[in-house]
């Protein structure tokens, strides 16, 4: 099935064959004879959306298409003629393929990596609410397209709630025009994929360069968070020298836990280390704290704590400890 260009029809058996079946009422040769109403409308999609926008996304995403409608008519209304009852065309079990497959293609134009790692991709799931197309008098072919959108985070975490999406075009044109009902559905759609905000769907896709960019983004221990990015520089000293050095986490915020002691290395001791502490982010940083334990046999054991949030803000952790003997 080519779902670029998805034919909805209407077919009745009639002897072992198949007709197309008009939507429109049987007139006798009397005089004036009303327009019928098509009994075929295809689906496509004209517009691929601006080339390349986002590109370098770190994260792929998954695209997910339901079909939520009330009624799976297309057209449902056709006022030029009286005699005419909605009910058809309709696309039983297709909508939802070639809402998918034009997706993929306009997000794949638009930059985004589909399907590129089950393990980072997110999941944007698409709701198809209204897609038809009506007659009016006066006014000419009407096309709407509505679509629910939401995206979750590879924890299935919802990053962009739920909202509508929604398209509507005008094709002034004949009732008669067989063509008119198809273009202004496509034009629709292609409002309604421009309704949905892009810009926000990429920015969860990238990693920010600075943690006060994504300031509520847990560390999960997965790399996918600027703090997990950020170069902390160590610097501990001591006098005398070749003191043990160990770190802990002390914490005042339930979304981050205390942890035991880990032991550094002897003074000096100089190195350059990223943050994995779960549950941290920028904002909560400042409730966090971390303590360095300086120990020499001899020398009465010292500490010194550190505010976490000044610590990535300043990018270094340093201190020198004056170590007093145990007498």
């Amino acid at each position: 099935m080519n779902l670029r260009n998805l034919f909805v029809q209407i077919f009745v058996p009639v002897a072992g064959l198949f007709v197309i079946s008009s939507c429109g009422s049987s007139k006798s040769n009397s005089t004036p004879v009303l327009p019928s109403a098509p009994a075929r409308i295809d689906l496509y999609l004209g517009d691929d959306g601006i080339r390349n926008q986002f590109v370098n996304l770190d994260y792929g995403i998954r695209l997910n298409v339901k079909d939520n409608r009330d009624s799976e008519n297309i057209l449902t209304k056709f006022d030029a003629n009286p005699a005419y009852r909605s009910g058809c065309p309709k696309t039983p079990g297709q909508m939802n393929e070639f809402v998918g497959e034009s997706m993929r293609r306009y997000m794949r134009n638009l930059g985004f990596t589909l399907n590129a790692d089950i393990n980072t991709d997110y999941l944007m799931t698409v709701i198809i609410r209204e897609y038809n197309v009506g007659y009016y008098t006066g006014v000419g072919w009407k096309g709407t397209v509505k679509l629910g959108v939401e995206v979750y985070d590879r924890d299935n975490k919802l990053v962009y709630p739920n909202v509508n999406a929604t398209g509507s075009a005008v094709v002034k044109s004949p009732a008669s025009n067989a063509s008119a009902p198809s273009e202004a559905l496509s034009k629709a759609f292609g409002y309604a994929l421009k309704d949905i905000d892009w810009d926000r769907i990429a920015f969860f896709l990238k990693k920010s360069s600075s943690p006060k960019q994504e300031a509520n983004k847990q560390v999960n221990g997965k790399g996918d968070t600027a703090l997990e990015s950020t170069v902390i520089r160590w610097y501990i000293t001591s006098k005398p020298q070749g003191a043990d050095v160990t770190w802990r986490v002390v914490s005042s915020t339930p979304e981050v836990k205390n942890t035991n002691s880990n032991f550094l290395g002897s003074t000096p001791y100089e190195s350059t280390e990223t943050f994995d502490i779960k549950g941290l982010t920028y904002n909560n940083a400042g409730n966090v704290q971390i303590e360095v334990t300086c120990e020499k046999d001899g020398y009465i054991v010292q500490r010194k704590r550190f505010n976490l949030l000044q610590a990535i803000d300043q990018k270094e952790i340093s201190a020198k400890f004056n170590l007093i003997k145990d007498e």
